[in-house]
């Protein structure tokens, strides 16, 4: 078989299993769906809806590798952040309008460190050795200092208090700034990386990408949605399921909450790291990380101001897990070099933190 024919071949094996998986997923949010509708236990829609969000994970990696064929790794990092930010956004939303502002900002601090420890962690255990782009990680890793320090700037105009019947007259403000800083620096790189994708695409004269933009995209919003449904459903059994283990609502939120609301991400870098593509593995899980912290969060935030406003009052370990999970990455990858050992360290990292969250939290 000659070479082209075995490169068709393979790209319709894959375009089937996305099928396939998409398919799975699909019926087992039916099923979740219906056993809500019937009252069913809260633990099997759990596990039903962990389960779906499996297949969903595969799917956004595939169609977020697929659509980086067009707009390089940078761009595709960012669309498989957004997607997959997509749907801790709309449960932080509900979260709000319930009133449950430690959960949201236990969520949204854990989902930041998740990305910079365990899934950057684990996309270099599974990619091949090589270089990084140590100024697109350490760009990153700045904004989420940046936002670490003004966090921590509220915390102690908080006094370091949970304090939830009412917010700062800074909230809103630090807000604003984290946002529009995250707009203006994410466009900036985004056009750069775009321009230098497409000339390197013309010096290499790349064959034609493997899927259209148009299906790339219908994919990516396929999955995205089905994982929006998922999660939803899941969050609403995350008090249960925290009751039936004996586990502390901050480190339910802070661990159980932030990884189910990013379990898609999270596979998707996984899957791309596992088949070669480490700069794109890379861009998910720093894209993700910096947009929690300069836009999810800011947008909660400012959106909540319109009903039930929620403080900026972070607790001194959500503050100082933020500085590791920012401090580890830039120590391990500040030479620009990645490895599988490296990734263990970042790996560890998180394990550590996570138990500090159960400790002190």
């Amino acid at each position: 078989m000659s070479q082209d024919a075995t490169s068709i071949a393979v790209a319709a094996s894959r375009s089937r299993t996305v099928n396939i998986l998409l398919g799975v997923a699909l019926l087992l949010m039916v099923v979740d769906l219906v056993t809500e509708a019937a009252g069913g236990w809260a633990s099997a829609r759990f596990v039903l809806g962990a389960l779906a969000l499996i297949p969903l994970a595969f799917v956004i990696g595939e169609a977020t590798e697929r659509l980086a064929e067009h707009t390089g790794p940078v761009l595709g990092g960012l669309l498989n952040a957004t997607m997959g930010n997509a749907p801790e956004l709309m449960v932080s939303l509900f979260a709000i309008a319930g009133g449950l502002f430690t959960v949201v900002r236990a969520s949204l601090v854990g989902s930041v460190v998740s990305n910079l420890l365990l899934v950057l962690g684990t996309s270099l255990t599974f990619a091949p050795r090589g270089r990084v782009s140590r100024s697109s990680v350490l760009s990153t890793l700045g904004q989420v200092a940046l936002a670490a320090v003004l966090f921590g700037g509220m915390a102690v105009h908080y006094g370091w208090r949970q304090s939830d019947r009412q917010a700062s007259g800074f909230d809103l403000p630090l807000s604003a700034i984290l946002l529009v800083l995250y707009v203006v620096v994410t466009a900036r790189s985004v056009r750069a990386a775009y321009v230098e994708h497409r000339a390197d695409r013309a010096a290499a004269d790349a064959g034609p990408p493997e899927w259209s933009m148009r299906k790339g995209l219908l994919y990516l919003l396929l999955a995205t949605a089905a994982t929006v449904v998922v999660t939803h459903v899941v969050t609403d059994t995350i008090q249960a399921f925290a009751t039936a283990s004996g586990l502390g609502l901050f480190f339910t939120s802070a661990v159980v909450v932030a990884l189910v609301g990013n379990a898609a991400e999270h596979g998707g870098a996984v899957v791309v790291a596992a088949r070669g593509n480490r700069d794109l593995a890379l861009e998910i899980s720093l894209s993700s990380s910096a947009q929690v912290a300069l836009f999810v969060l800011p947008v909660v935030a400012l959106v909540s101001a319109a009903f039930r406003p929620m403080p900026m009052a972070f607790q001194p370990v959500e503050i100082v897990s933020l500085g590791i999970a920012v401090l580890l990455p830039a120590a391990v990858l500040g030479r620009g070099w990645s490895s599988r050992a490296r990734g263990l360290i970042l790996i560890a990292g998180y394990v550590a933190l996570a138990c500090a969250y159960f400790v002190f939290g």
